[in-house]
């Protein structure tokens, strides 16, 4: 035995006791939450037509954004060359529920689970541009390489299903083509083993590629295949202790094991037209938000740990009035459907749904601020996020921004706090749930000061 080999093989093995050591630990209490279901949308939600109700900017429209609110903050370079005019609200706000919630006009369906429902208008983000501020608002960290919030939570807690993965993620398939990329990070496993990374279900045919036997092969001939490879894998990982041979072995057993849940999760024949009219038209479209929402409440039936929704194009630079009123079709009743589906089904208690992106859009307006063709830019000092279910307080609106939201005025929640509360719910304290690697001990929260946001929690 050299001594290559022998290091290999002992520090593989530790690794692989001090993986078992940390899992058997955990949760560390009671968790509120058993699952999570992550409607991300992609892009940048406008909180000034959605969320953040500001009638007082109708009398400063096209006036500039005074120095005393920006305070030298940084805009992108597509706006930075031009006044920062300010653009009142498009939309007109409603009230809804007993909470006498504001809502933006282009979102009915939510108005109707208001009260089931968190606002929380006072998020922030460090990041100005869509890939490290979604990077930052799914990892932790800015720059791609860290866990995703997903990887730590089946890290953390693994499933009770032992015929899906822990972490699935789903994609709209859109009916126009996306000009906005959603990189494999997102959801990836970092330094984690990659058996956390999460498992992406394709919106087509065959969700997940290669699952089929080929044509000719009998079932117990496959068997005999896989239990041959698992005891050659198994030989290695004995000699080297590998936990990425391991994260192999499990693997192969998933995706035999997935020939038979995949295909019986997608197939919607069992669903009933109630079901399809509660979550809207677009619902028996395979692949749209609305059909993935039926399929994140028939994961959580099945015990998935993480489930994440991706829904892209949020990115309204221009024609803000057209292009975010469709993104709220796509997404508002199959939203507000979910919601109130998993609480007739008794799943809400310990489903915690959350609904959101990964930065908001400045006050002023993007082009010409009193044209139809004008829009809004980045804007990462707030922006607003909703939760429902599992500790959650429901009806409560959270936070405040100044009176141009631009900037946190009141109870002020950073990613890093949203990411502490999320392992809170999961019953995990966020600053003892860490990953050795390199010789630092890495948490999804960081080094910088984070909090639980009890305030929201019942």
């Amino acid at each position: 035995m050299n001594r290559r080999f022998f290091l290999s093989q002992s520090l593989g093995a530790i690794a692989l006791s001090a993986l078992e050591a940390a899992n058997d630990k955990l949760p560390h209490f009671a968790p509120k939450a058993k699952r999570v279901i992550f409607l991300t949308q992609s892009g940048g939600p406008s909180q000034l037509e959605l969320f953040d109700h500001k009638p007082g900017l109708l009398k400063w429209a096209g006036q500039e954004l005074p120095d005393s609110v920006r305070q030298g903050q940084r805009v992108t370079t597509m706006t930075a060359n031009q006044k920062q005019l300010i653009m009142p609200p498009i939309a007109k706000f409603i009230r809804h529920g007993k909470s006498g919630t504001e809502l933006g006009e282009w979102l009915p369906h939510l108005g109707k689970v208001v009260d089931d429902i968190c606002l929380v208008k006072s998020m922030h983000t460090d990041q100005i541009n869509h890939a490290p501020a979604m990077t930052q608002f799914l990892t932790g960290n800015q720059l791609p390489g860290r866990p995703s919030v997903g990887a730590w939570a089946s890290y953390g807690l693994g499933s009770v299903n032992q015929n899906l993965p822990d972490y699935l993620v789903l994609l709209s398939k859109m009916q126009r083509p996306s000009d906005q990329p959603l990189y494999d990070h997102y959801w990836g496993s970092g330094f984690l083993p990659s058996r956390y990374q999460g498992v992406k279900l394709r919106n087509a045919k065959d969700p997940v590629l290669y699952l089929r036997d080929p044509e000719g092969l009998p079932g117990p001939l496959r068997r005999n295949m896989l239990d041959g490879l698992a005891e050659l894998n198994q030989r290695r990982l004995d000699e080297t202790g590998d936990p990425e041979i391991a994260t192999r072995i499990r693997q192969y057993e998933m995706a035999y094991r997935m020939q038979t849940s995949v295909p019986d999760l997608t197939d919607l024949k069992d669903e009933t037209e109630e079901t399809f009219n509660l979550y809207g038209p677009d619902s028996r479209r395979p692949g749209s938000y609305a059909a993935n929402c039926i399929l994140a409440r028939r994961l959580a039936e099945r015990g998935v740990r993480f489930i994440q929704l991706f829904h892209p194009d949020w990115d309204h630079h221009s024609r803000l009035p057209s292009w975010c009123t469709a993104r709220c079709r796509d997404t508002d009743q199959p939203s507000a459907a979910l919601v109130t589906d998993l609480k007739r089904r008794g799943l809400l208690d310990d489903t915690l749904v959350i609904w959101g992106g990964e930065f908001g859009r400045s006050v002023a307006g993007q082009g010409q601020w009193d044209s139809i063709e004008a829009g809004r830019d980045h804007h990462p000092r707030c922006f607003t996020i909703w939760m429902a279910g599992a500790g959650v307080k429901p009806g409560l609106s959270y936070g405040a921004t100044d009176e141009y939201s631009y900037n946190v005025a009141e109870n002020g929640v950073h990613v890093r706090d949203l990411h502490a509360t999320i392992l809170h719910l999961l019953g995990i304290d966020p600053s003892r749930f860490t990953y050795r690697f390199q010789g630092l001990d890495f948490r999804l929260t960081g080094v910088e000061p984070s909090r639980v946001v009890r305030d929201i929690l019942t």
